[in-house]
């Protein structure tokens, strides 16, 4: 698949080299975007809006909730969007409903510029072509790190001791944040604690889910010891609450996204003392040198239900949107996997979680279904509701049926 385990940040600069249209060369065919809500999708869909007019209209829904309206506007014939913008995870039940289409006859046609690494090819076909790289790690304030007296934490154990001190000493309170909301946020981020122990999510070579473990508790428990030195509202913390809070001063500590590290870092909705002393570094281990993270693409997919014409008009504008002036345009908004992107302190969190070793996230075609449960069944303990034990239990039943009737278990 697209990422393997990267050892030098250099990596990611030798991706994607494109080169923008003249006009973009179309004239006719509708183009409709759905994606997430954040700069640097924001500036892929510009820059492909630029390709309409002439007999071409290109229009974009950004919004955080994507994921829950993927599926059915893709199923409808037409479908409502022309292009969904995916990730590892989210590409996954559009191929197992067949809602998106091969892409080798455009790439032949209109991608020439594009490199092999970018193509992601899933039984032998193009599915989605990926256009930046993304993790989530580790954001932390110097300033509050050394008037607490703690070094720059390397284990999630660490980190929940720079917390303690830091409330001990008086400096702030609940001074870490995770994307803990309860559904996707929540499910994604105990899959990154899992990550962390090194140990496999399903038996082997089949879909029998196998996190009801001592790895399991221990990721779960880190979790805990996490939230406990965060605000009482972390099961709405998603990535918009976790950034505004950091701007606004009130964080030390978070887990958060690469790809926010271009608007933390720039002189808009903070102050100069938070963004002076805001440093990226790589997610921390939870046991040996097991990142507790995961390796993303950010790409785009072309529907499988609309009309050739359609297809083809999208599939132009949205490379328009990748092209070298866009990203030389918005260099900072992410790690761009594009020859024209320069690397920089954004970006700095990303390559280091990267180079340390962390794995892609799981594409398998069942992964989705624990990843739901997860989000579903995790709460409860995180509050203090119930065990660890009995959260885990309750996470294998949910997915264990859920997968019986997609047809993954007897």
């Amino acid at each position: 698949m697209f990422f393997r385990k990267i050892a030098a940040a250099t990596a990611f600069a030798t991706l994607l080299g494109s080169t923008a249209y003249a006009g973009c060369g179309l004239s006719s065919g509708n183009v409709n975007i759905l994606g997430n809500e954040f700069g640097a999708i924001q500036a892929v869909v510009s820059g492909a809006k630029e390709c309409a007019g002439g007999g071409v209209t290109v229009e974009a829904n950004l919004t955080k909730e994507h994921r829950d309206l993927q599926v059915a506007a893709l199923t409808a014939n037409p479908a409502q969007y022309t292009a969904a913008i995916v990730a590892n995870s989210s590409i996954v039940p559009l191929m197992n409903d067949g809602l998106i289409r091969p892409l080798d006859d455009l790439v032949a046609k209109h991608g020439g510029a594009l490199q092999p690494h970018q193509l992601i090819t899933i039984d032998g076909k193009i599915m989605a072509v990926a256009f930046m790289a993304n993790a989530q790690h580790l954001f932390y304030r110097s300033d509050i790190l050394e008037a607490a007296g703690v070094g720059v934490p390397s284990t999630y154990a660490d980190v929940v001791a720079a917390a303690k001190a830091i409330e001990a000493a008086g400096i702030m309170d609940n001074p870490v944040a995770l994307n803990t909301k309860t559904g996707w946020n929540l499910g994604e981020e105990f899959v990154n604690m899992y990550m962390g122990t090194g140990a496999d999510f399903f038996k082997p070579g089949s879909a029998e889910v196998s996190i009801n473990n001592e790895n399991g508790v221990a990721a779960l428990k880190m979790l805990k010891d996490l939230v406990d030195v965060s605000s009482p509202d972390f099961l709405t913390f998603d990535s918009n609450a976790t950034q505004a809070l950091w701007e606004g001063g009130q964080l030390a500590l978070a887990t958060m996204w690469g790809s926010r590290g271009g608007g933390i870092l720039d002189d808009e909705g903070s102050s100069a003392d938070v963004v002076n002393s805001t440093v990226l570094t790589g997610a921390p281990t939870l046991m040996g040198d097991n990142v507790a993270s995961t390796l993303w693409w950010d790409g785009f997919t072309i529907s499988a239900n609309i009309s050739d014409e359609d297809a083809e008009a999208t599939f132009v504008a949205l490379m328009n949107g990748v092209s070298d002036d866009v990203i030389k345009a918005n260099n900072d908004a992410a790690v761009w996997l594009s020859a024209a992107y320069t690397a920089g302190p954004a970006s700095a969190g990303v390559a280091a979680t990267a180079a340390a070793g962390a794995n892609p996230y799981p594409m398998l075609p069942f992964m989705g279904l624990l990843h739901g449960a997860l989000g579903a069944e995790l709460s409860d303990f995180l509050q203090g509701n119930e065990s660890a034990e009995q959260a885990l239990s309750d996470v294998e039943a949910a997915y264990t049926a859920a997968a019986k009737e997609k047809g993954f278990l007897n």
